[in-house]
């Protein structure tokens, strides 16, 4: 888990970070979110004078953010909890925005990070899976349903590996960090390789590296002409630990879009620039967002 305090205009004032435990069950693992969350509130009072006005609390899974409960998460192991009701309870009946996690690492990207000024933007993170938040204006699309964005199920390989999704062929299954180190470890024939080594293997020339990194390449470039076919997003930010490869990963990539792109305007291809703290300045974004929402507005004065 990581958290923070931020300041209004996003400034990260503090961060902490705690082991999750989710092995020991779905209630502890709330249990540790409350009691993180209460700890940090009297942090800020302690250190800046007065206690955080709001909170916000990025979870994965499946949210429901206008209700304020995470309604399922497989790694976590919980379903339907109502965790605004009970971070509010826990910290003094403050308002509590709830976001999903790679929504709200969007949100942050692309108001103080690497979208900054972007009025369409699309955020990939190349993590254990592949998801992706779609940023319009300075607010994240989140879809009818909250399912916006899940890119990572857009089929690539029809008829491919099968998928967690319950379809074969996704694009997570191919370019995921988790997918090249699959790859990897299976080419290589060491068990405990993974992208990283993988990726200082293509920046040494191996070729079989290169193989294996091209195939993952080119899966993703086929996920991101579709979603930029779509979308048409002016600026395209890749972050997660596949991005950590730096330009062994953007120059194919970008390479491979181009090539890709037929009447698609190409928008401009960076990596993430706020790293795995863009989740907590998000949820403190929201916060923010939620304590503007609920500032009263000036009467009207009529004559």
């Amino acid at each position: 888990m990581k958290a923070a305090l931020v300041g209004a205009d996003g400034t990260l004032l503090h961060e902490a970070r705690r082991a999750t435990g989710r092995r020991r069950g779905p209630e502890a693992v709330v249990e540790t979110i409350l009691d993180f969350a209460q700890e940090l509130r009297a942090l800020g009072q302690e250190r800046f004078g007065e206690p955080a006005a709001a909170a916000g609390v990025a979870v994965p899974g499946i949210v429901d953010a206008e209700n304020g409960i995470a309604v399922y998460a497989a790694n976590l192991g919980w379903r339907d909890v109502p965790l605004r009701e009970l971070l509010s309870h826990r910290l003094d009946g403050i308002p509590v925005a709830l976001g999903h996690d790679v929504r709200t690492g969007g949100l942050a990207e692309g108001r103080i990070g690497a979208g900054h000024g972007a009025d369409r933007f699309l955020f990939v993170p190349l993590g254990t899976g592949i998801a992706g938040a779609i940023g319009i204006g300075d607010r994240i699309e989140a879809g009818a349903h909250g399912y916006a964005g899940e890119i990572g199920h857009i089929v690539v390989r029809p008829g491919g590996t099968d998928c967690g999704c319950g379809q074969r062929g996704c694009l997570e299954r191919y370019a995921s960090a988790s997918a090249v180190s699959h790859a990897w470890a299976d080419a290589s024939g060491d068990p405990e390789a993974d992208a990283a080594d993988c990726a200082k293997a293509v920046e040494s020339g191996d070729p079989v590296a290169v193989r294996v990194w091209q195939e993952a390449v080119d899966a993703l470039a086929d996920g991101l002409v579709t979603a930029l076919t779509l979308l048409d997003p002016r600026t395209l930010i890749i972050g997660g630990g596949l991005a950590e490869a730096g330009e062994t990963l953007f120059t194919p990539l970008r390479a491979a879009v181009e090539a890709r792109v037929t009447f698609q305007k190409l928008p401009v291809i960076v990596p993430a620039a706020l790293g795995d703290t863009a989740g907590c300045l998000g949820a403190g974004l929201l916060a923010w967002d939620l304590l503007a929402a609920q500032r009263p507005t000036d009467p009207e004065v009529s004559a």
